[in-house]
């Protein structure tokens, strides 16, 4: 299952770009015991890489029972996290000091979405 954005990805993410700011709508499903890891990675990106990038959590929260939806598409945690252009979102992701973090992101989750949105 995906989890981390690639390098082919980030590629065509940044070729369409429309300018303007991107709301990322991250959907997260956790490994068995994944939360806790996940919180290593979440706090350095909420304490260090989101002020430096310039990103905002806009909203974080905890899956609940679906109302709609087809089997498998429950997720443990939904965030939405603003970003002033995706070519902020791309730097970060790209910066060694991250990268560091990222191990524990994969560790956390089994399965994940990272969907790019813009304001209407």
């Amino acid at each position: 299952m995906a989890i981390n954005p690639t390098g082919a990805g980030l590629k065509h993410y940044l070729a369409e770009d429309p300018g303007g700011p991107v709301v990322m709508l991250n959907l997260l499903r956790f490994a068995e015991g994944g939360r806790e890891t996940y919180e290593k990675y979440s706090s350095a990106v909420r304490e260090t890489f989101l002020p430096r990038y310039g990103g905002e959590v806009v909203y974080a929260g905890d899956g609940s029972t679906p109302l709609v939806a087809e089997d498998g598409q429950d997720w443990d945690a939904v965030m939405l996290i603003r970003y002033p252009s995706r070519e902020a979102f791309s730097k970060m992701v790209a910066d060694p000091e991250y990268q560091q973090f990222t191990h524990f992101r994969s560790q956390a989750l089994t399965e994940a979405v990272l969907q790019p949105t813009r304001p209407r």
